[in-house]
């Protein structure tokens, strides 16, 4: 453990080990929350889906949405990268495509805040086993 030199030193590390509670708490009941998962297959990293996972990451923050964000292989929606998972308690999950700043401050505010659908809706292109 480093040496806490200043104040500043402590507030850093009080931070650090509170995100780290909070992720431990979030990670223990994560279907009680929104989901979101973002597409990070090297299609979808070239196409910016790091910097729209940093937005997600960022922005739930700062606005006091609990949600769990988490970064997934290949979605098979390629064609359609930066794609985003979003999965509401209780809910089945939706893929978005074509996902910039502004879709995915727009999927914040209207299908995770208040459950409304909004445009960008990839349509479900498998089967599960079972069906």
């Amino acid at each position: 453990m480093a040496k806490i030199k200043s104040l500043a030193d402590l507030k850093n590390l009080r931070d650090n080990m509170k995100s780290g509670i909070d992720l431990r708490e979030r990670g223990d009941h994560p279907d009680a929350l929104p989901q979101v998962k973002v597409g990070m297959a090297t299609s979808g990293i070239a196409s910016g889906a790091k910097e729209i996972m940093n937005f997600m990451i960022d922005e739930l923050d700062k606005r006091g949405i609990p949600a769990v964000v988490t970064q997934t292989g290949d979605m098979g929606y390629c064609y359609a990268e930066p794609t985003i998972e979003v999965k509401l308690p209780g809910q089945d999950p939706v893929v978005f495509g074509y996902v910039n700043q502004a879709k995915a401050d727009e999927i914040i505010e209207k299908y995770i805040k208040n459950g409304e659908l909004v445009d960008g809706i990839l349509p479900v292109n498998f089967r599960s086993v079972n069906e």
